[in-house]
């Protein structure tokens, strides 16, 4: 392992790539530690602290978008709305290039139109964290310490009335909004200059910086198992739900790492051709389809769309009554959050699919390269072939990725590890996101005839 990464090191454009990654990754951590203006950090900490009921699953939304801010948004710092608003901004242009005529003209434009679209996506990207922002705004200041001592009934908002009030609301805002654009351009830095996906780099490294909390919290638990932390008198069970979820998350690794290298071979055969005094084809290969076509990206699609009412109750601090109710079907120990999780991951693992890979233009590469599939005619009929290939193939994706997201989800809905129950979304992220970039490093070292990182 060791002289695999110093052969890559050895290379100075990979060794370029790596250092300015990694450059990329230390402003990230750097701007989410940089608090924004007009705020009082002491109350803040106070009102964000961890409750000390670790069952208590009421707040995981809010540490699920902390999770991927890496800690950014419970300290209301520089990019406190982390990368959310982009994929969200993403998912929402996706589907509208399939719904507006004018937009799907431009998918079909080569680069020129992927840039037009790039362009339209980042405007959005601005225009959601600044309403994310503002939610965010309202929620702070509205927020009031109710822990006994000093801190007793202040606002987390040094300015709560009057003009201070309304200048301190729009530095905060646009603070937030900047942020959030901040983050978007230095993602795209990293697709250009760096190695692997900017963005689902980002989201790497803001989920493994809370790992120690989440350490913290496996501890908590294995503590209470035997009477010795702050839960008291010693519950046996959860000696046992700690060793059966850390054996669920390994299992759940070697999940991910079978299904990134699992396809669906299909067989193609060339016909014979003769250019001038050569013959060309005559030969058998295959068409390469991956289960899993849309690797963590229908997770990271679907539990973006599910923050969505989070942010919205932001703004509007239900506490009792109907949208109280409402707002808590989106708790992750809620049976109505499990079910929808389940349908949106098949959902955008399906519009994914779509999206990617167009049955019609792969048939007819094929006939233009006298490429057949056995027994199946060139034409419409090897793209029903595929299509109805593709359609199984990402059903079976979408099921094994449905079943690992969500069994972390329901197993901390039976224990009462509320607090861990998120952590499978994290920890298959960080998964597909480590195995994604490492096979991009891999083909990168094989170019220039490097043993690579899975050999």
């Amino acid at each position: 392992m060791f002289k695999v990464i110093r052969n890559a090191w050895s290379i100075p454009d990979l060794r370029k790539k790596i250092l300015f990654t990694l450059l990329i990754i230390i402003v990230f951590r750097i701007g989410s530690v940089i608090p924004v203006p007009f705020l009082d950090t002491n109350v803040l900490a106070e009102v964000m602290r961890p409750s000390t009921d670790l069952t208590d699953a009421s707040t995981n939304m809010v540490a699920y978008l902390n999770t991927l801010s890496g800690g950014a948004f419970s300290n209301a710092t520089l990019f406190a709305m982390g990368i959310t608003p982009y994929i969200n901004s993403s998912i929402i242009i996706q589907l509208l290039c399939v719904a507006i005529p004018a937009l799907e003209r431009l998918t079909k434009e080569g680069e020129a139109g992927r840039r037009k679209i790039g362009t339209i996506t980042r405007y959005v990207t601005v225009a959601l964290g600044l309403i994310q922002g503002t939610a965010y705004f309202f929620y702070l200041k509205n927020t009031v310490c109710q822990t006994q001592g000093d801190l007793y009934g202040k606002h987390i908002t040094v300015y709560n009335e009057g003009f201070p009030m309304v200048f301190a609301a729009i530095v905060i805002v646009l603070v937030f909004t900047a942020g959030t654009a901040l983050m978007m351009w230095l993602g795209e830095q990293i697709n250009k200059n760096g190695i692997g996906n900017g963005i689902s780099i980002l989201l790497f490294a803001g989920i493994i910086a809370r790992l120690p909390a989440t350490i913290a919290d496996l501890g908590a638990f294995w503590q209470m198992g035997f009477g010795t932390g702050e839960a008291g008198s010693g519950q046996p069970q959860y000696f046992v739900f700690v060793i059966l979820w850390i054996i669920i998350f390994l299992a759940i690794i070697w999940i991910i790492t079978f299904m990134q290298d699992s396809e669906r071979r299909i067989p193609i055969q060339y016909a014979k051709r003769v250019v001038g005094r050569k013959m060309y084809g005559g030969q058998s290969s295959f068409l390469p389809i991956k289960v899993a076509l849309g690797g963590v990206l229908p997770i990271i699609f679907a539990s973006s769309i599910l923050s969505i009412p989070s942010t919205i109750n932001l703004f509007v601090n239900a506490k009792e009554g109907f949208w109280a109710g409402f707002f808590n079907l989106f708790r992750s120990d809620n049976w109505f959050y499990i079910a929808l999780y389940f349908v949106l991951i098949l959902m955008f693992a399906y519009f994914y699919t779509t999206i990617q890979y167009n049955p019609v233009e792969m048939a007819n590469n094929l006939k233009s390269n006298n490429g057949t599939v056995p027994g199946i005619r060139p034409g419409a009929p090897t793209a029903e072939y595929i299509k109805r290939i593709l359609s199984r193939v990402t059903l079976i994706g979408a099921l094994f990725l449905s079943v690992i997201a969500l069994v972390p989800l329901v197993y901390g809905a039976f224990t009462g590890m509320g607090r861990l129950s998120l952590g499978g979304t994290s920890i298959i992220i960080v998964v597909g996101v480590a195995l994604e970039t490492v096979k991009q490093l891999e083909s990168q070292m094989m170019m220039r005839h490097y043993k690579g990182f899975l050999d």
